[in-house]
């Protein structure tokens, strides 16, 4: 039997198609070609994960930070997009809280004739797999679930770890190691710190003898410009691709920042990382997968579980509340370089801060 021409589909942001990464890998290792279908925002994920053979695009309405209008025409030229691909199977990778029928749909329109994904809601003729995801999975263990089912396995050697492709040497831009990596922006606001927090954790960093590097895209070039301040090099805007974020990521002791996209390239590149977990979403599935990491954050904290973008409450105190002791003591837990008068690696209290286990 032929392998197959599978289409994977993720639709929402960088980070979530970084995670469905060793996924692919076992798609790929058992199709003969292997396209992704994603959103604008995780296209360029997709461009850097080994296995995948193109990607197309869709801003499909039922996902994303500020869907676009339902527009036939697009979906229609989306329908023949993928008429035209052939393919044979496809997979419709989400989150524990999104529905893959909308997509199935137009998988469907598209004449794909064998379709799985996790649905809690019931598919009629639209799915041939209904797959039921386990309680808890991590997003990139739940993703690997679904390729399992549908027959697809990772290689021999694949430890099933996140992974990118062509990481350049970005020496010139970060100079010389050792150096940590201070994150501080996020698409959703309530993912990150404030400003002025950011920039009180960078200038604590640089007083106990680390070298910070602060990064950032083009629109966060104000915040990386305050955070870095007199303490850290801004790279704000000069890492204009995700290869070459990847490359800074990659050369770093460990890398402090939300959870977010630049997170999960972390884990990708095999970096520690200090992850400051608002808790609107549960760390069970959305923490850094497969590296060392400590997890900072009052995972108790009132706007729990609610998927707010904008915290809820005043101050943001889940994140805001974490202090320069904690994230020391962290990046000291994490690079193994003593910090005298540090606090301990796991401090007890009000802000709820959890070491992470590396998997």
């Amino acid at each position: 039997m032929n392998a197959p021409r599978t289409l994977v589909v993720r639709l929402d942001s960088a980070g979530d198609v970084l995670l469905a990464g060793p996924a692919v890998r076992a798609v790929a290792a058992g199709s003969a070609r292997t396209v992704m279908l994603c959103g604008p925002l995780g296209a360029p994920a997709a461009e850097v994960l080994p296995g995948v053979d193109d990607v197309l695009v869709h801003d499909a309405p039922w996902v994303g930070l500020d869907p676009p209008p339902v527009s036939p025409p697009s979906c229609a030229a989306l329908v023949d997009a993928l008429g035209a691909q052939r393919f044979d199977r496809a997979l419709i990778l989400i989150s524990y809280h999104q529905s893959p029928l909308p997509a199935a749909l137009l998988l469907r329109l598209a004449g794909v004739p064998w379709i799985a994904a996790d649905s809690e809601d019931y598919p009629g003729s639209l799915l041939d797999l209904r797959h039921r995801r386990l309680p808890g999975r991590h997003e990139a263990e739940a993703a690997l679930d679904l390729a399992r089912a549908c027959g697809f396995r990772l290689p021999p050697g694949d430890d099933g770890a996140l992974r990118v492709t062509g990481r350049p040497d970005t020496t010139e831009l970060t100079g010389p190691e050792p150096y940590v990596v201070v994150h501080p922006g996020a698409a959703v606001p309530a993912r990150a710190w404030s400003p002025a927090r950011a920039e009180r954790a960078a200038a604590a960093l640089h007083r106990a003898g680390h070298r910070v590097v602060v990064t950032g895209g083009r629109a966060e070039k104000a915040l990386t410009a305050r955070v870095a301040g007199r303490h850290g090099l801004d790279l704000g805007g000069a890492t204009p691709d995700l290869r070459t974020l990847a490359g800074v990521l990659a050369r770093a002791r460990c890398v402090v920042a939300g959870n977010s996209g630049p997170a999960h390239l972390a884990a990708a590149v095999g970096t520690p990382v200090v992850s400051l977990f608002a808790p609107v979403v549960p760390a069970e599935r959305w923490r850094p997968y497969r590296v060392p990491h400590v997890l900072l954050g009052d995972q108790d904290a009132p706007c729990a579980l609610s998927r707010a973008r904008i915290c809820p409450v005043e101050g943001h105190p889940c994140l805001d509340g974490v202090s320069d002791a904690e994230v020391v003591a962290a990046v000291t837990t994490l690079t193994g370089r003593p910090v005298t008068g540090a606090a301990p690696a796991r401090p007890e209290g009000a802000h709820g801060a959890e070491r992470g286990a590396t998997v």
